[in-house]
């Protein structure tokens, strides 16, 4: 995967308008220097998945948005972003990592400044999705860099240790530097922010990242990358409509049937090609597919879950958006915690002992989190989010080394892109599917509220943010009661979404029974040999060969 080769030759390519520097080596301090920029790239990144969180109810004041819109307001950037992760990090093989992540670096850019001044509904969400696919072209080329300036495991497992810390960051420190921007400005002012840093790490980039290409050989795959985006996000369309209440309505099963044909359509041609862009034999193999799996629930509580309480702890509890930034912070501090001891955890533990006490732990903080009700425990608050932060990032750290080792160095991006193609899926299947799971359990509860007129019920039913609206309108008696009963439905819905977040987890801990053991060095840590020239062995384009993500 060293230096930049031209795609089905082998040959130096040089590629305009960039210098292909070669990797640092490995005794060199330029490494560090080069983790730090992929590290600020994945924090904007992490942190833009969140940030809204605490503008949700700013946002709907301002642009009214229905429910449907509102989340898609929120989740159309990690469903896009999980879409395209595939065709753009094929698209970084060919034609260079760094060439594309600078691109994503402006086109982010680009997106935050419309994602700001959108006035409505639809506006938003088509900015957001164009932040997604900035995102999708920043991602994959990443962590191939990463692990291209780091070849030694040991070095490498440590700085995959701070990369997942970044990572944990970002989302959880997203609602706290949300609530400080919205104390002072609008609720345009969470992208705004984006825009100065986006442009650093443009400078950034250009001085001080390597050039590389994977090597790859044959055709790219257009159609393939192209089935593989569409049947994602139609099958992700489905679950949001069928979450809605209405699981066998057009809207539900027209989505989920034309995106699951389309995926069958893509592991047929992936299984026909000589060259395909995922080897499916890849993520078949217990331990890969196993580690994949364990990625998806874990960012599918972690986000799904930080949506929901930042809803909670303003709309129930009445805090501003900075404390409720603030009563987050826990969480983002132990997951800190939790990746920078990950390495010794993962040696003396092994991946499966590791990532099955994650889970365990990260199941326990949910549960104990079903203890809130509609006054404020700061303390319990702050001990779950302890538990949840660490619980997270323990298992998040364990499944990507894992999923890393079972690839070669040759494989190391492939493998890497679909482990962020799971981070993004789980993030968009959590605010969908816990987001869904908390509408169903909220709304039954305002639509028998007593004494309340039919019509300002089922408006209220939508959401909490629009039950305050609706009871302002009314005023006393009936608005009250209806804020009562409104605030004590959210409550019940969210101990019905942590339990089923705990059953969750406890079978992602069941799941990891199946990773290794033990972290013990496999003939995929080193180099395929010279002598074997078959594409698999080689990894010349068997795989994504893209180069990426984010542990």
């Amino acid at each position: 995967m060293s230096g930049t080769s031209t795609a089905g030759t082998g040959r130096a390519a040089h590629v305009p308008g960039q210098r292909d520097s070669p990797p640092p080596a490995a005794g060199s301090p330029n490494r560090w220097t080069v983790l730090v920029v992929l590290c600020t790239s994945l924090l904007l990144v992490a942190l833009d998945a969140t940030v809204l969180h605490v503008a949700v109810p700013a946002v709907s004041a301002h642009l009214r948005p229905g429910p449907n819109q509102l989340l898609w307001i929120v989740d159309s950037y990690p469903l896009v972003c999980a879409s395209f992760l595939i065709l753009f990090g094929t698209l970084g093989d060919r034609v260079g990592r760094r060439r594309v992540l600078l691109y994503g670096y402006a086109l982010f850019a680009a997106a935050s400044a419309l994602a700001a001044y959108a006035h409505t509904p639809e506006l938003l969400i088509a900015a957001r999705a164009l932040l997604g696919i900035g995102g999708a072209m920043i991602m994959p080329a990443t962590l191939s860099i990463l692990r291209q300036v780091f070849p030694d495991r040991r070095e490498r497992a440590l700085a995959v240790g701070i990369w997942s810390s970044v990572a944990a960051v970002g989302a959880a420190v997203g609602p706290l530097f949300g609530g400080l921007l919205l104390e002072h400005f609008w609720w345009g002012s969470v992208f705004l922010i984006n825009i100065p840093l986006m442009a650093a790490s443009l400078l950034a980039g250009r001085l001080l990242l390597p050039e590389s290409t994977g090597g790859a050989k044959g055709p790219w795959d257009v159609l393939g990358a192209t089935l593989a985006a569409a049947g994602l996000f139609g099958l992700i369309l489905g679950v949001k409509h069928a979450g809605t209440g209405s699981p066998l309505a057009p809207e539900a099963l027209l989505p989920l049937a034309a995106g699951a044909a389309l995926l069958i359509l893509f592991v047929r041609r992936q299984r026909q090609r000589e060259y395909p862009l995922v080897d499916l034999s890849e993520i078949a193999r217990p331990a890969f597919g196993t580690a994949v799996g364990c990625i998806v629930l874990t960012v599918l509580a972690l986000v799904g879950l930080a949506l929901i309480a930042a809803q909670y702890l303003q709309l129930v509890l009445g805090l501003s958006p900075l404390e409720t930034g603030l009563r987050l912070l826990p969480l983002s501090v132990a997951a800190v915690a939790a990746g920078l001891v990950g390495s010794r955890l993962l040696q003396r533990l092994g991946p499966r002992l590791m990532v099955a006490l994650g889970f365990l732990l990260t199941a326990l903080a949910v549960l104990f989190l079903t203890t809130l009700g509609l006054e404020d425990r700061p303390a319990v608050l702050a001990g779950g989010f302890v538990l949840l932060g660490f619980g997270l990032e323990t298992t998040l750290f364990g499944c990507y080394e894992s999923m890393l080792s079972e690839s070669s160095a040759d494989r190391a991006g492939g493998a890497a892109a679909v482990g962020e193609t799971a981070y993004q899926l789980g993030a968009g299947l959590g605010i969908a599917v816990l987001g869904t799971i908390m509408n169903a359990a909220y709304a039954p509860g305002v639509r028998n509220a007593p004494g309340v007129p039919g019509e300002a019920r089922g408006a209220a039913s939508h959401s909490l943010g629009e039950a305050y609206g609706v009871a302002a309108r009314l005023g006393d008696p009936a608005g009250g009661t209806l804020l009562r009963a409104a605030r004590e439905a959210f409550v019940h819905g969210l101990h019905v979404t942590l339990t089923v977040s705990g059953v969750l987890l406890l079978l992602g801990a069941l799941a990891a029974l199946r990773l290794p053991r033990s972290m013990g060095c496999t003939d995929r840590d080193a180099p395929a040999r010279s002598g074997d020239r078959s594409p698999r062995a080689a990894g010349d384009g068997t795989l994504l060969s893209t180069g990426i993500t984010r542990p």
